[in-house]
């Protein structure tokens, strides 16, 4: 019986797993690995420069792993941050009554779409206007444009459709400029079949009338962790050789001053 509860229950998330128990491990993990080399370090050099050493080492490594991270095409094994997407703001009547002032004049500065591009602009699409209906009584996510029960029930690409987009240049080197999109959409005509009868083209229900989703595109932050965990360990790391050179400065001065304690012969 202690086996079958024990087995319903490995997929809940506690308080303690992941998170107490996600914590404990990381520090098992760090008093094992860095606490061993730091012991037999401190035991030959002592405390003080056993310390230091260690933590320059560990920082350095440090140092030296950022950089592949950063320097990598495709960092697989390195820590990210947010992907790069398509975001659902609003969906509108017209672009020119938009909430979003780049949006109003999108026909006129905007670039228009072709089958291909607005292909991938349907994915987040389909993830906003589409309801989820979800399963074992999970709490239902927040769609607040879902208007469809099926991807099938409108169109995007139909005769006479217009998708735009608009900005998205560099800014200041490191940075972008806003970049939004416009998609025409309309509900699907419904139409019956008789038996074998070949269904027609998709069209546009006459009477539903058209809509624009107005996205704006996340440019994410897919590099910046392993640019926050290298100008963190090069600032430790130069921290740790500058208490380095204190120390031999110091010593220096000891020995220089007569007070550096000869060690013992054997």
């Amino acid at each position: 019986m202690s086996v079958i509860v024990l087995a319903s229950s490995a997929g809940e998330k506690t308080l303690w797993d992941p998170t107490i128990l996600g914590v404990l491990v990381v520090l098992s993990a760090v008093g094992l690995f860095c606490g061993s080399v730091y012991l037999l370090l401190a035991t030959n050099l002592g405390a003080r420069l056993g310390f230091l050493v260690s933590g320059a080492c560990l920082s350095g490594f440090m140092v030296l792993l950022s950089s592949l991270w950063i320097t990598t095409a495709t960092p697989l094994n390195s820590p990210k941050g947010r992907p790069a997407k398509w975001e659902v703001k609003e969906v509108v009547e017209d672009p020119s009554v938009s909430e979003i002032e780049a949006v109003r004049t999108i026909f006129e500065n905007g670039e228009p779409q072709d089958a291909e591009q607005l292909a991938q602009l349907r994915s987040p699409v389909d993830a906003a206007l589409v309801r989820v209906e979800p399963e074992g009584g999970a709490e239902p996510p927040d769609q607040p444009f879902a208007e469809f029960g099926s991807s099938n029930d409108y169109l995007t690409e139909f005769e006479g459709y217009r998708t735009y987009v608009v900005g998205g240049g560099p800014k200041n080197v490191f940075w972008h400029e806003p970049r939004y999109a416009a998609v025409e959409i309309c509900p699907r005509l419904e139409v019956e079949l008789a038996p074998g009868e070949k269904p027609p083209p998709p069209a546009c229900d006459p009477l539903g009338g058209t809509e624009f989703v107005v996205m704006q595109y996340d440019f994410g932050s897919l590099r910046q962790p392993p640019w926050i965990y290298f100008g963190a360990s090069l600032l430790t790391f130069i921290l740790f050789l500058r208490g380095l050179h204190w120390y031999e400065l110091d010593r220096r001065e000891r020995e220089a001053a007569g007070r550096l304690r000869p060690v013992p012969s054997a």
